[in-house]
């Protein structure tokens, strides 16, 4: 059995430590994500699933605003302590296969990269989903390596939890179950251990899943509406992504952690993890994924090249600095492309924005929402008592009810996603504000329709919310019941 050293808490501590310092330190310098903005309004409306999402992350937002208040800092505050914690259970997968400190330093560096950070930065589901996935790999390898048979009993409990946040643990459950059947030990499979695991993960998740079902499962839904909007983009993407990741000076240390499983034999029991990763790319391609489903996967393949890096490195100091060098810029390079260091005033004459979306998503909102607030303090006194806004996406819509509401606006609906679901405008609602990309005269819902203004952030950054048009419009064409269902859009 392969000796397994000391945890070694000193570095891997100051790098958590660090990582989550680095959060600390830009939580809010930007504004709020789209995505918060969507989960702050949803999360007010507590489900046992949405159409788009399972509840944990807009709950979670939503207790993180009625502990410590309506504040971007608030509801960032998980993101840290997920990254922190993700930190510590890349060394602990580096340890499990024999990574010494350097290993597990390394493994844990991990987690300031490019998405991890990004990830961690914005609260949206991805940070947590690292974690679960981080958890489900390291009790695989310990019940696989170390025939801690119980371990199975740990793995199947997180993929459980780990189904509230996001199905996408299914995907990595497929792809590692086919990589038994293809790389072995096949007798795994019929252990009563793992399907002990398996019904746990099965009945810790039911609640989950029989929201599904009763809801004419719409998670499936949502994910067709991915596909056929985003499709053929997430296909072009899906290869180039893997190497940008964890950045490209990190690229040469998880392919090599795919060459160790395969390549020594004492590793030979799970080596079903490194077939489990090109499965899980041809999966994703075939269902038009979006690429960064595969991170969990990718980080706990670098966790295990770090203990190849380790070896490789003890053959000589010159390979010591060259691998300190690699860490440290691609590190720096990922904490200026993924966090909001930068001015606000400056990220827009960078390429950031157009390289990370996130970022370019955090900017702007006050700006648009004092831009809506101009239109309607322009209509007439007799229109602002039976007017509403209504926006084409959830981000917009986000923004207005967080910020316009203090300044005065009326309610605000939108027809994307779970939004919709949270219904049409009251029938009194005569006069529209609405903030839409497209021509409005085509929904064929309105007498009429005027433009206003294009929203403008004002630094040149682009966004789904740059130059969308604000339109007055009046007297819709039907009961506000009948037209709802026009509005209704998954993307």
């Amino acid at each position: 059995m392969i000796p397994r050293p000391p945890v070694a808490w000193k570095p891997v501590g100051s790098i958590a430590g660090g990582a989550a310092l680095a959060l600390l330190l830009t939580i809010a310098r930007y504004d709020y994500h789209r995505d918060e903005l969507y989960f702050r309004m949803v999360g007010a409306h507590p489900k046992w699933g949405y159409v788009d999402q399972p509840p944990f992350t807009p709950l979670m937002i939503r207790a993180c605003v009625e502990l410590f208040g309506d504040t971007v800092w608030a509801i960032r505050i998980p993101g840290l302590l997920f990254i922190a914690g993700a930190a510590i259970l890349l060394a602990l997968v580096a340890r499990e296969i024999g990574g010494g400190a350097l290993a597990q330093s390394l493994a844990a560096a991990g987690v300031l990269t490019t998405f991890p950070l990004t990830a961690g930065h914005i609260t949206i589901t991805a940070a947590p989903d690292l974690v679960m996935w981080l958890l489900v790999i390291l009790f695989l390898i310990r019940a696989l390596l170390r025939d801690s048979r119980r371990s199975f009993l740990w793995a199947g409990l997180f993929a459980g939890l780990a189904l509230y946040n996001k199905h996408l643990v299914i995907l990595l459950l497929l792809t590692f179950a086919a990589g038994l059947l293809i790389a072995g030990p096949r007798r795994v499979l019929l252990s009563p251990w793992l399907w002990a695991g398996a019904g746990i993960a099965v009945v810790v998740g039911l609640p989950n899943l029989l929201y599904q079902i009763a809801n004419d499962f719409p998670q499936l839904s949502m994910a067709g509406a991915l596909a056929e909007n985003k499709g053929d983009d997430a296909r072009i993407t899906l290869l180039p992504l893997q190497l940008a990741w964890l950045g490209p000076f990190f690229v040469p240390v998880w392919v090599a952690g795919i060459v160790t499983l395969l390549r020594r034999p004492e590793l030979r029991p799970i080596r079903a993890f490194a077939v489990a990763y090109p499965l899980m790319l041809v999966l994703l391609f075939a269902v038009a994924g979006q690429p960064y489903y595969s991170l969990g996967l990718l980080a706990g393949l670098f966790a295990i090249g770090a203990v190849a890096a380790e070896r490789w490195v003890a053959a000589g100091a010159a390979r010591r600095w060259l691998l300190g060098a690699a860490v440290i810029v691609n590190c720096g390079v990922a904490i200026v492309m993924s966090l909001p260091v930068l001015p606000v005033g400056v990220i827009g004459r960078t390429p950031i924005p157009a390289i990370n979306q996130g970022i370019a998503d955090e900017i702007g909102w006050h700006r648009y929402v004092a831009q809506v607030k101009g239109v309607y303090d322009a209509l007439p006194p007799e229109d602002r008592g039976r007017a509403v806004l209504l926006t084409g996406n959830y981000g917009e819509a986000g923004s207005l009810d967080r910020y316009g509401k203090p300044l005065g606006l009326p309610d605000v609906y939108s027809g994307q996603n779970e939004l919709w679901y949270l219904g049409p405008p009251p029938e009194s609602a005569t006069v529209v504000i609405f903030v839409y990309q497209g021509n409005p005269d085509r929904l064929g819902v309105f007498g009429s329709c005027e433009r206003k203004v294009s929203l403008d952030n004002g630094y040149g950054v682009d966004n789904e919310e740059q130059t969308a048009r604000v339109y007055v419009c009046r007297n819709p064409l039907g009961s506000w019941a009948d037209l709802w269902p026009r509005f209704q859009h998954f993307d």
